[in-house]
């Protein structure tokens, strides 16, 4: 399976690239922001856990996001021809437990791609989607605390990474395109 781990702070553009990833090598996607925001407008007892977390732009604990993963892994494992991780792993203790999990279905992570955007054009980014999406979560004391979170604990995920020389940084400002042919040269590359 070719598994990818597409990485950036909120509003870097990791949605907008892993459409194009999906399109280009049928792979199937999980957001654990979709997921979750799933759970939260289904009203399940998740998704208010979930929303209590989020709202204040802190994380969902671990547990929560790691069952998750193993129940989208184990309904696509057979069939997929690799996963994008979008927006997960967010801490080293996920990206552990990720690993151990992958183990246990024989693949792995072939590369993390870590989209790289100033902040100032982040914030610019978030409000603006904040305008037409109707999330909660894209306002700009949520915007700087998610970043804040980014920073703190979401960050040292690419040290894990690298440690294990699966890191392909990317400018993450420009063309969608051009942002993309960046992409597909390091996915090609770790295959």
């Amino acid at each position: 399976m070719l598994n990818i781990v597409i990485f950036g702070p909120p509003g870097s553009g990791k949605g907008t690239q892993s459409e194009n990833l999906i399109k280009t090598y049928q792979l199937e996607h999980v957001s654990t922001g979709d997921l979750l925001r799933h759970e939260i407008s289904t009203n399940t007892q998740l998704g208010a856990l979930a929303k209590k977390h989020m709202d204040k732009g802190e994380l969902v604990p671990d547990e929560v996001i790691i069952g998750m993963i193993d129940s989208f892994l184990d309904k696509c494992s057979t069939t997929a021809k690799g996963v994008i991780f979008d927006g997960f792993p967010r801490t080293v203790a996920q990206a552990e437990a990720l690993n151990d999990l992958l183990k246990t279905y024989n693949t792995e992570v072939a590369v993390t791609l870590n989209l790289e955007v100033p902040e100032d054009e982040l914030i610019t980014r978030l409000i603006e989607r904040g305008k037409t999406s109707g999330r909660s979560d894209d306002n700009l004391d949520t915007i700087k605390s998610r970043l804040d979170v980014y920073n703190k604990q979401t960050k040292p995920v690419l040290d894990f990474y690298k440690k294990l020389g699966k890191v392909a940084d990317i400018k993450g400002v420009g063309s969608i395109d051009a942002i993309f042919a960046d992409i597909k040269q390091a996915v090609d590359s770790a295959k």
